[in-house]
């Protein structure tokens, strides 16, 4: 039973706690502005919502891939359309 005491969290369970798109990506430990958080916070939120659906994560890594994935393609949807500028969202996007 001891065991059962010193039980950390799972990971959903420390999701369900987190109240704002900031403390999201201080959990994941990930630079944001804030700025873009104040203004696409909640579009954020439900992207990665999305991204946990779809893609099932199964530890803190792939959870953390899913919010970089949904932080990034808001980024890149603000980007002009018709140009070929580069993506200026992430230094370590998995896309480059």
């Amino acid at each position: 039973m001891n065991h059962l005491k010193n039980r950390k969290p799972s990971i959903k369970q420390q999701l369900d706690k987190i109240q704002s798109a900031e403390a999201l990506m201080q959990f994941f430990e990930m630079d944001f502005e804030t700025p873009f958080i104040n203004i696409h916070g909640d579009q954020l939120i439900k992207r990665f919502a999305g991204n946990v659906i779809i893609r099932q994560p199964e530890d803190w890594f792939d959870y953390r891939r899913c919010l970089k994935n949904a932080y990034c393609r808001i980024q890149r949807s603000l980007l002009p359309k018709g140009g070929r500028s580069a993506c200026r969202g992430c230094s370590s996007c998995e896309r480059r």
